[in-house]
């Protein structure tokens, strides 16, 4: 589902959070812990529920981006905010997993991991792919 009520996001930028998620992740498992998890569900909270244009790091980025002509083409915004609740849910899990002393947290950051360097690596987008096929089997209901 299209959304029309948020500006579209530019798709360069949103490589550039994707690479973010990756090297946050790939140092969380470096590290052996999951904090720079914590980095993930500030971002992914504020871009996935609020909106991108309210996260300062996509602000900074856009700009930096926009200024030297990178931008490249604009993406819808409702899908990147639904692959953002995703990485928000993946660092919840991997964090609280970390806590109650499970080995488990390894896994989200792994997925986000690969699932973030085909986003920065290949731009493809596997959240925003199901997100399309989503609504493309269950459209909203008009009014």
């Amino acid at each position: 589902m299209l959304r029309f009520d948020l500006p579209p996001v530019w798709s360069n930028v949103a490589r550039a959070e994707a690479f973010v998620t990756f090297a946050l992740s790939g140092l969380s498992l470096l590290l052996g812990a999951p904090w720079p998890m914590l980095l993930l569900v500030l971002q992914g909270t504020v871009r996935g529920f609020f909106g991108h244009y309210r996260c300062p790091s996509h602000r900074f980025m856009a700009a930096r981006f926009e200024a030297r002509g990178w931008g490249g083409k604009r993406e819808d915004a409702g899908a990147k905010m639904f692959a953002n609740k995703i990485a928000v849910a993946a660092s919840l899990v991997a964090l609280v997993a970390y806590f109650m002393g499970s080995s488990f947290w390894k896994v989200p950051c792994a997925v986000l991991v690969v699932f973030s360097t085909l986003e920065w690596a290949l731009s493809f987008c596997a959240a925003c792919w199901a997100y399309n096929l989503w609504y493309r089997f269950f459209p909203p209901k008009s009014a």
